[in-house]
């Protein structure tokens, strides 16, 4: 069956639509900026998104749809597969910002093209809140830093306070809104 992108409804933001989604990461290295260069450390951990963790996850997903924000989620036979988030309020020194604040596919399924098309989406959501660019605070493993820039992404020119405030070791990262990406 094929996979198919659609926005998901406010009402169907509930724990039940992440029971069959696997947020689990084997990190080895990550990137780390020392003295303005960025350099990879090896730095291990297992991320494993628990119960309580799927439940914070679905209030920061409503309060994204409440505040005019837009969740699209990947489905295969009404499964969730993947999912992204993308904020409404633009920011930045020309408000030319809006903030992809989650993309993630579940494990089994990585490596299909599905986060290519969720960022796609993102994209063109961004452009169509009138912003110039997507920015993003993303998770600083190597593999997640390989997808960004395989999406076109650089260093944010500007960087957004409260999400460096909030996750310290995230990499801030943009890139313009509605365009294609290179293949």
């Amino acid at each position: 069956m094929a996979v198919k992108i659609r926005q998901i409804k406010e009402k169907e933001l509930t724990a039940d639509l992440f029971a069959r989604f696997n947020r689990y990461q084997e990190v080895k290295r990550c990137w780390r900026k020392e003295e303005g260069k960025w350099v990879l450390k090896d730095i291990a951990f297992v991320e494993q998104w628990s119960a309580e963790d799927y439940v914070y996850l679905v209030e920061c997903l409503k309060h994204t749809v409440a505040t005019k924000g837009v969740v699209y989620g990947a489905f295969e036979d009404n499964v969730l597969i993947g999912f992204c988030s993308i904020e409404h309020e633009r920011f930045g020194t020309k408000k030319q910002y809006v903030e992809l604040t989650s993309l993630h596919v579940s494990y089994e399924r990585r490596g299909e093209g599905i986060g290519r098309r969720l960022f796609e989406t993102a994209r063109f959501v961004a452009a169509g809140f009138g912003a110039k660019k997507l920015y993003m605070s993303t998770h600083s493993c190597e593999e997640t830093q390989a997808f960004y820039k395989a999406m076109g992404c650089v260093e944010a020119e500007e960087y957004k306070k409260e999400a460096v405030e909030k996750e310290p070791c995230d990499c801030q990262l943009e890139c313009e809104a509605g365009a294609a990406v290179n293949q």
